[in-house]
Formats: structure tokens, sequence, C-alpha cells
């Protein structure tokens, strides 16, 4: 290939991905060294889970993503440009919600482009929208403390979508609910990535959860965490959601990534 096929080739792939991790290593103090040349795309408009076991670096990962913590070597772009902090351009979903106690859902979803200082009847508007696309409409002037963990969750899934980042960081988004409600949010999980044409990186404990709602799955080795390969379940998305769960495609690809966690798991 000449030089300027192989350039042509990076060009390309560096379009493709929203997010490029690039030689990426992290060294907390003591010593401890979580992340280690971990270099990964995240292809646009798609859904890529980071699955491993505890400890290996998948928050982190997700951490320096979001630029809430610097590396230590190597560098992310985003759309192209290195992440030096924070920016609009990306969205967290935390574990814990993360929700004012104080404030209504409505002014919780909108609380992003409050501090951009939008409007208010604008902020509104599209807080609505994204409240009930996460299935809470009828809640808007409820506080956290009269919802459950899952909708609470859902407050955070919509503030998240409210601010209109390209990238959505979510760390264990549905680690809190009930088995039932963790499957209707995967399944919710699906239509969001179709409509919102977002890039999400999921990075989650269930390897049942990443194969359904995945269009890539990275799975990442015990610390210093490393990128051990990269899957595409190949599922039938046309059908009911009890179907994709019995889909031979979707249990052998569960099966195949146990297979390759199993020694890491004490």
């Amino acid at each position: 290939m000449s030089m300027q096929q192989t350039a042509a080739v990076l060009d390309r792939s560096q379009t493709d991905a929203a997010v490029a991790v690039r030689g990426v290593t992290k060294i907390y103090e003591g010593n401890v060294k979580a992340l280690e040349n971990m270099t990964l795309d995240f292809p646009r408009g798609q859904l890529t889970s980071l699955l491993g076991p505890s400890g290996c670096g998948k928050t982190t990962l997700l951490k320096i993503i979001a630029g809430l913590i610097p590396a230590t070597g190597g560098e992310v772009l985003v759309n192209g440009r290195a992440v030096k902090g924070p920016g609009r351009d990306r969205a967290f979903v935390f574990q814990d919600f993360a929700l004012m106690p104080w404030a209504t859902v409505l002014r919780n979803v909108g609380f992003g482009l409050e501090l951009r200082g939008v409007p208010q009847s604008e902020r509104e508007a599209v807080s609505e929208r994204y409240i009930k696309a996460v299935g809470l409409s009828g809640f808007e002037q409820s506080f956290p403390h009269q919802l459950s963990g899952g909708m609470r969750q859902r407050v955070g899934l919509a503030r998240a979508l409210a601010v209109d980042a390209d990238v959505l960081l979510m760390d264990e988004p549905f680690s809190a609910v009930d088995e039932q409600n963790r499957r209707k949010f995967q399944e919710d999980m699906l239509a969001l990535v179709e409509q919102e044409k977002k890039t999400f990186i999921f990075v989650t404990h269930s390897i049942e959860e990443a194969v359904y709602v995945s269009d890539k799955v990275a799975v990442l080795l015990p610390r210093p965490s490393r990128v051990s390969e990269v899957i595409e379940p190949k599922i039938d998305r046309s059908v009911s959601p009890d179907a994709m769960r019995r889909d031979p495609d979707y249990l052998d690809t569960v099966e195949r990534i146990w297979t390759a966690l199993r020694t890491y798991v004490e």
C-alpha cells in the first residue's frame, strides 16, 4: 500500500470514529497502573460497551474520555480534537444518578441547558421532549425523592440527552435497578441509539447486557488494562426482545465472552 493510500485509510478511520483512544496509559498514586497503552476506536452513531473484570479500568477510561481525569500518557480525540478537559461534545450519565434533590424533574433535566444560558421556555421545551423520550411524562414536577431508583436513572439519562452532546458516556447506568426495569431500560436504549444517532460508550459488568445493547463490545483485560478483543454481536434486531434473547447468535456471543473472561474471575 502506498503512503497516499495509507494516509487515506487513516483519515477515513478518524472520520468514522467519534472517539479515538490512542496509546492511553493511566498511573495512579502509588504507581498503580490502571491502563497501559490502550488504543480503541468508538464508531460514530453506535453503542460500544466496555466489558471486563472488576477493577480493570473501565470507569477510568470513561472518565479520561469525559475529561474528568487526565491520562498519564497517550491521547483521546473526540471528533478529531484532543481532549483537554470536559466539553460540550460529551455528556456523562453517572451510576449514582447525581440529581439535585431540591429541583424538579423538569429542572434537573434542563440543568445543563440552564448553565449554558438557554432561555427558560426553550430549555423546558427540550427537557419535556426528553422526559417523554425516557418514559417519564407526567412526572415533570416531581422531585427525586418521590421517584424510584429506575425513574431517577431515567432523569439522569434525559439530562444527558437534553444537552445534545455528540457522545454519551454511561457508567453502569442500570446497575442500581431491579432485573425487570433493567431489561426494559435495555430495550429502551436500543430505541434511543436508533433515534438519536449519537455515539454511546457504555460501561457494564453484565455480559448479557453488553451483547444485547451493543453494536460493539470491547473486552478488556485485568489491570493494567488493555483491549483483549472487540466483538460485533450479529443479532437480528428486527425481532421481538424475547426473540433476540433466544437468538443463537446472541447466546453464542455471550458464551464466547464468558469463556474469554472466565480465567480472570476469582
